[in-house]
Parts: C-alpha cells; structure tokens; sequence
C-alpha cells in the first residue's frame, strides 16, 4: 500500500516514474495525504513539459529526417557566433549529427544559460559524428569584412570534416561551395544540427575571450565577450585599441593612437 511510504520515498520513487498511467502511480490517486497529491500534480505537470519539449525537438529535427529519407547519410548544421562584437574573431562551426542524436534540451543557444551551454558543449561534442570549428580573426575581419570572414571561416570548417557532407543546414549565410544546401532564417530555433552547431561555436568563443580578459584586462571581455558594452568603451577610452579589436567598426576607429 502506498501509504506504507513516508512522502518524502513517495517523492523519491516518482522520479523513475515515465507514466501517470504507471499502476502504482494510479494507485496513489486513493493517498488521502495532502504532500502525496501535490507530488501527483508536480509529476503531472513534469511529464506535460517533458512531452512538449520531446515534440519540439522532433520539430527542430525536420529538415534533418527530410535529407536524411532522401539519401543524405551525412547533414552538416552550420552557425556562426560573434558578427557585432568590437573584438575578438568569428566563430563558426559545423555539426554532424545521426538519427540517434536525442539531447533534447538542444536550441537556439541564445536561449540558454551559460551552465546550460557549458554541459549541452560537453555532450554535444561527445555524441555527435563530427564537429569542426573554423575561426577567423579580428585582423582578417577588417582585411575581408564581417560577412565575408565568416563565409570564408564557414566554408573552412566544412572542408575540413572528414566526413563529406551531401548536404547543409546554414544559419542564414548561404555559402559559395559546391554542397546543397538549405538556408534557413534563425536556423538555430529551427534546426537541431544548427542549434547544436551553435552552441559549440559559442562556448568555444565564450572561452576564447576569457583567456583575452585575461591577456587584456580593463575592457570586461570575459562578460561582454566583445559587445560594444559601456565598460568595454570606458576600456578603450582609458586604454585604447588591443590587437584583437576590430579596426573597422565603430566606434573603435576613434580610439586609434
């Protein structure tokens, strides 16, 4: 009988529990206590959520099952992180995911927090295919401009996967290379691939810019990772331009000695 359990062990065993229709837990629909039906209710609205969030990441998952059906064995995601910030490079990366791929917290990581980011990175890099990241610096920026340093730094870390894919999917930068590809607007919120891709590329340049906090300390990198921020500009007024700000945008011309 339920009521043999403390709450507390009631509490502890609902969370293996992967059905309100589980006997026992229907079972516990007769416990008269108070703290045994609010659990009930808890996991009621848990399941709920666990179940939209299963059918969203099926969503996101679209474009990838499409190719997939259509004979594409490898689908490459692509994104890029850091266009708008005054300093550090272009980060961009491209994932290579399979059908068993079922991290379903995966999403725009601009939707996520930085511990969220820092555990999906750490799995999403061990349970994908491949990945591969291509970085363009700020020097190379200011040579081509911003859109083509990150074409160029896209396209590079496509050539250099070892698996060839037959087919992208690109966060709204269509690429000059000779691989079909589909290009999706806020591609990251639309595809796993992407969204994955998208949070490598920007935990790999969040820590790029923490060590260049450290090799540059005044500016605030490690928290603006680069955005034009008010400490950022009151770094520049007092100290002026660093080697890896980007002598093209503005205001950081200004700031030239």
């Amino acid at each position: 009988m339920s009521d043999r359990l403390s709450i507390k062990e009631i509490r502890t065993k609902l969370k293996t529990v992967e059905s309100m229709d589980d006997p026992w837990v229907r079972s516990l629909h007769d416990d008269p206590r108070k703290g045994v039906q609010t659990a009930l209710q808890q996991l009621a609205k848990q399941l709920t959520k666990r179940a939209q969030a299963q059918q969203a990441f099926q969503q996101r998952f679209r474009y990838e099952n499409q190719l997939w059906a259509a004979g594409n064995k490898y689908v490459a995601g692509m994104d890029e992180v850091g266009r708008g910030p005054l300093a550090g490079p272009v980060v961009t990366c491209a994932v290579i995911l399979d059908r068993d791929f079922d991290l379903i917290e995966v999403t725009d990581s601009k939707l996520l927090s930085r511990h969220e980011r820092e555990q999906l990175y750490l799995r999403i890099v061990d349970e994908a295919v491949e990945v591969s990241i291509a970085v363009n610096p700020s020097t190379v920026i200011d040579q081509l401009n911003i859109y083509a340093a990150t074409q160029q730094a896209m396209i590079r870390a496509v050539n250099s996967l070892e698996h060839r894919p037959t087919h992208l999917i690109v966060d709204a930068v269509p690429l000059d290379i000779e691989i079909p590809q589909t290009t999706l607007i806020k591609g990251d919120q639309k595809s796993i691939s992407v969204a994955a891709a998208s949070i490598v590329a920007k935990e790999y340049r969040d820590h790029l810019m923490a060590e260049y906090a450290r090799l540059y300390p005044g500016y605030g990198f490690e928290e603006n990772m680069g955005y034009g921020t008010k400490q950022h500009l009151a770094g520049l007024k007092q100290s002026g331009v660093t080697p890896i700000h980007r002598r093209t945008f503005s205001p950081v011309p200004k700031y030239l000695k």
